[in-house]
């Protein structure tokens, strides 16, 4: 459950091989990892320094991750007494006295507060909670109507400026995905966090993947993306991006998958995400397999909600110094992350208290921020790393194998009422004063530059100007 000790992925397990003889189509599918990491991908075909892809809107994108949510349950709760069976000497937190249940008015406060401050993450709802029941049947201990509504709650409230991730199945031990049922033996190779999934093929990973996104897909809740529970492949980061682009394929039908895996605290060292396996990129079924990266540990109030954190390790009083800050600075994304229990605290709030004093700083200081999904951060990734942007005349041919919302670039020169075309459309885009007011369609000078914001579309596109 604690996310998460591995600060980087610094080493990589060799690709498993593929292919039992009952699913050979799968194994065709998924070929052995070629990629590491963003090093071996190809890079955006600019123009001789002429063209420069930039952030989104070129703002710095800002988003929030929550782990171990669900519906109704208490991930501590339920979840520290089947860690101590495995490690009796590390978890010792009584586990008794902490509520059962963080309830949907808690959900529905935080999701109020998000909304009227423009907040967009991530939040988990962990399939088969602890082992506790399962979010597309029920869970012992509430009403169907109760799972119910806490569903509905986030289908119609989160879902449209969160993404929902599986937290894998259970986020405590291995499920038989044969039998839905957990393996019998309580140890390190039979926990999610653990061992389990270190030496598991591209193919297997995928099928225990897809299981967790089935169960959602059954509550009727959308993914496009998965986190990792505790160290869940942690060493073996090339076969869980294989497998969960495989499953999130074969479930949703996304192109760009995303798995959020590692956390980097290091100041200087790179957050940007890392994309793998990309794929087809010259046909309509280009896909690849985005890493998401958090910036912060939780420093709210911690995995078990016991463990008070510190909002000046995000951003000090002074709004000078913390995590956030060097990372905003970079001009990456600033993704920071928490758990559930803590936010909530066991009734106490301590953790949502921090958020709302970290949101408030950054909005203090920061007038350059744009507040993203990982799904959006993931798209935009992948459409700056794999556009083609080249200059014919007047005119720049754009050929992009994913969409993405506010994608901008830079272009060498003074453009004089740029004009953009997609199929037979015709979108003439409306000009600004400055960058920070670029939105969709729009454009602006700076210096001998040009600026330019548009939606990107699929395919093949052009800028007259």
């Amino acid at each position: 459950m604690k996310r998460r000790t591995f600060l980087k992925h610094s080493t990589y397990s060799t690709a498993a091989l593929l292919g039992a003889a009952n699913t050979a189509a799968l194994a065709q599918e998924m070929v052995p990892a070629e990629r590491t990491g963003r090093e071996n991908t190809p890079t955006v075909n600019k123009t001789k320094n002429t063209v420069e892809v930039l952030n989104p809107a070129h703002r710095v994108p800002v988003s929030f991750i929550i782990d171990d949510s669900t519906a109704l349950v208490n991930m501590a709760h339920y979840g520290i007494p089947q860690f101590a069976e495995v490690f009796p000497d590390n978890y010792k937190q009584d586990w008794r006295k902490l509520p059962r249940e963080i309830p949907d008015d808690f959900v529905r406060e935080f999701l109020d507060w998000c909304d009227s401050h423009g907040v967009k993450g991530k939040y988990s709802m962990v399939p088969y909670p602890a082992c506790t029941g399962w979010l597309n049947r029920f869970i012992p201990g509430w009403s169907k109507s109760d799972l119910q509504a806490s569903i509905r709650l986030v289908r119609e409230r989160a879902q449209p400026n969160w993404d929902i991730h599986p937290e894998m199945i259970s986020h405590t031990r291995v499920i038989d995905i044969r039998t839905g049922l957990p393996f019998p033996d309580a140890t390190p190779e039979f926990m999610e966090n653990w061992e389990w999934s270190q030496n598991k093929s591209a193919e297997e990973l995928g099928e225990y993947i897809q299981y967790a996104l089935n169960v959602l897909k059954g509550a009727d809740l959308y993914c496009e993306g998965v986190t990792t529970p505790g160290g869940f492949a942690h060493r073996n980061i090339p076969n869980l991006a294989r497998g969960t682009q495989w499953a999130m394929q074969e479930v949703y039908g996304v192109d760009v998958a995303h798995f959020f895996r590692d956390v980097i605290t290091d100041p200087g060292k790179s957050v940007q995400p890392q994309i793998f396996h990309a794929q087809d990129l010259d046909t309509d079924h280009a896909s690849c397999s985005v890493h998401i990266i958090a910036c912060t540990g939780d420093w709210f109030g911690g995995w078990d909600g016991l463990t008070p954190g510190d909002a000046d390790r995000f951003i000090t009083a002074d709004l000078a110094q913390g995590r956030m800050v060097e990372v905003i600075e970079q001009e990456e994304p600033a993704i920071f992350i928490c758990h559930w229990p803590g936010i909530y605290y066991n009734g106490d709030k301590l953790g949502f208290d921090i958020f709302k004093t970290v949101v408030t700083r950054l909005h203090q200081k920061y007038d350059n921020l744009i507040w993203m999904k990982l799904s959006e951060i993931s798209r935009y990734w992948a459409a700056k790393e794999f556009t083609s942007i080249v200059r014919d005349g007047k005119r720049l041919h754009i050929e992009a194998p994913f969409a993405t919302d506010l994608f901008t670039f830079k272009v060498g020169q003074k453009l004089s009422d740029p004009e953009f075309r997609r199929g037979n459309e015709q979108i003439a885009l409306t000009r600004v004063d400055s960058e920070k007011e670029l939105r969709r369609n729009t454009w602006c000078r700076t210096g001998r530059d040009t600026i330019v914001c548009i939606d990107l579309p699929k395919g093949s596109s052009e800028l007259m100007g």
